[in-house]
């Protein structure tokens, strides 16, 4: 196959509880999208942001040294902050 042409796409196959896949239906439905669709680029977002997470940075001494100091002082927590903190998430 050459790198212009598709593969032919293959079945992945998962096990759910009734309630995970309500929930699943009800988001995909939202979003106008099938639930393969929705779980699919669901599931391709989060594997793109653990690989992203994966960066290596090259810092010189200084420079590590002072990211090193901020972790050592974050900043005072704000009134925003706080409120943030206390709020119960939406699908709690």
């Amino acid at each position: 196959m050459t790198d212009g042409q598709k593969q032919p796409p293959i079945t992945i196959s998962i096990r759910a509880e009734e309630r995970q896949r309500d929930l699943i239906d009800q988001a995909a439905e939202h979003l106008g999208r099938s639930r393969e669709r929705f779980m699919l680029d669901a599931a391709c977002r989060e594997a793109e942001d653990v690989l992203l997470d994966q960066v290596f940075f090259l810092v010189d001494n200084q420079t590590f040294a002072q990211f090193q100091a901020l972790l050592d002082r974050p900043p005072a927590p704000t009134d925003d902050l706080c409120r943030l903190l206390l709020a119960k998430a939406p699908w709690e």
